[in-house]
């Protein structure tokens, strides 16, 4: 699983990987300010089964706080997006390329309205945001219906061939991430699944690229910024003009903020939480800075940075976390209590969690044995959000 963040030039989005990731990148208002893809984990968090055994867990990657289990996700922060990048404005399909195996996108949106569409910086409020959203739309469908068409005629040819669409685009588009039921949904849907590739109109073609773009590449709004004076009210109006948009309010630099005092001791704070306690005494300065924090989380639950990371792990990708563990013994050799946690694709199964483990695990498959309920289950059995797995299987001669 790849979450990759998008957005024009100094919407803040390296910003935003450092407050999810706690990877420190270079950050200014300069544009394209990241050339190179930034790649770091952040955590999803998940509620632990711990707390359900009377346990405490002992993560070997990732961590928990009362049994608030935070697991270990790849995301990747790519070069800034400028109109008419699949044209080759600004850096181009360069970042686009990066962006073919991403799952799911994070667009960091500058919600003050104050950088223009290339990342120059205006006076706060001047710039629409709303034009961001259109244009990142765009220029996705843009750049797969140039994939599309630059490989148009070797596709035709297998059609003629009598290879059918679901084949035919499913070995094109495989390359940018996109699965077979992304394919066979969007045929489905425009009622191309039947029609050889020879009788497809342009139309019909684009609507073809926006509609994978559209299943195949989900976008979740990061409204960043919100905490300027122009973020709210920005906020509001756009969230009703993309009524199909989730549009999810942030402010990557309040996360930051929050991480760096909770680290230095000075306040309590678990990323994602919607207040902190303060535990040191406090000069004037950073009385004030706390205070500015407190009605920001009071105003929006959260600083929205780590929201938008569950709900684009656990909502839109539908992931599901499974623990491996035996029946009355929840601990390692090491004697380390349920020390991983594994996100796995919706709809998976018992032998899909035993080869997401160990390919022998897969091959030499007997039985699931579910702990909590201590039901076994053969290889067909469909995993749940949570469930508990210990695994019994064949050893390799």
């Amino acid at each position: 699983m790849l979450i990759g963040l998008v957005g024009k030039p100094s919407s803040g989005k390296s910003t935003f990987f450092q407050a999810l990731t706690s990877v420190p990148v270079e950050r200014s208002a300069r544009p394209f300010t990241t050339i190179k893809p930034n790649r770091g984990i952040g955590y999803v968090e998940i509620e632990c089964v711990d707390k359900e055994f009377d346990e405490k867990c002992n993560p070997r990657t990732g961590f928990c706080v009362n049994s608030r289990r935070f697991v270990p996700v790849e995301i990747l922060d790519v070069a800034g997006l400028v109109p008419g990048a699949h044209e080759g404005k600004g850096l181009g399909n360069k970042f686009l390329d990066d962006l073919r195996q991403a799952d799911v996108l994070l667009h960091i949106i500058d919600v003050s309205g104050s950088t223009n569409e290339v990342g120059e910086g205006v006076e706060t409020g001047s710039y629409d945001p709303a034009n961001d959203i259109k244009f990142l739309e765009e220029e996705l469908n843009f750049w797969i219906k140039g994939i599309l068409d630059a490989n148009w005629t070797k596709l035709v040819r297998e059609s003629n061939q009598g290879k059918k669409n679901e084949e035919i685009m499913g070995q094109q588009f495989s390359g940018l991430g996109m699965k077979r039921d992304t394919i066979i949904k969007t045929l489905n849907s425009l009622e191309l699944q039947d029609k050889k590739l020879t009788d497809w109109s342009d139309e019909e073609r684009f609507a073809f690229c926006k509609k994978i773009r559209e299943i195949g590449k989900q976008i979740i709004i990061a409204a960043n910024k919100c905490d300027i004076s122009t973020g709210f009210a920005n906020y509001e109006r756009i969230k009703k003009q993309f009524p199909n948009y989730l549009i999810i309010p942030c402010s990557a630099e309040a996360e930051i903020t929050l991480k760096s005092a909770s680290k230095a001791g000075f306040i309590d704070y678990i990323q994602g939480d919607g207040e902190f306690k303060v535990l040191k005494e406090l000069n004037e300065q950073q009385k004030n800075a706390m205070n500015i924090l407190t009605d920001l989380l009071k105003k929006y639950s959260s600083t929205g940075v780590q929201k938008s990371l569950n709900v684009a792990v656990l909502d839109f990708l539908k992931y599901i976390a499974i623990f491996p563990g035996g029946v009355g013994k929840l601990e390692d050799k090491d004697g380390n209590v349920l020390p991983d946690c594994f996100l796995l694709p919706p709809n998976s199964t018992a032998l899909d969690f035993a080869f997401s483990l160990h390919t022998d695990m897969g091959k030499g498959f007997i039985r699931a044995v579910d702990v909590k309920t201590r039901l076994p289950h053969g290889k067909e059995h469909p995993l749940k959000h949570r469930d508990v797995i210990e695994l019994f299987f064949k050893k390799p001669q």
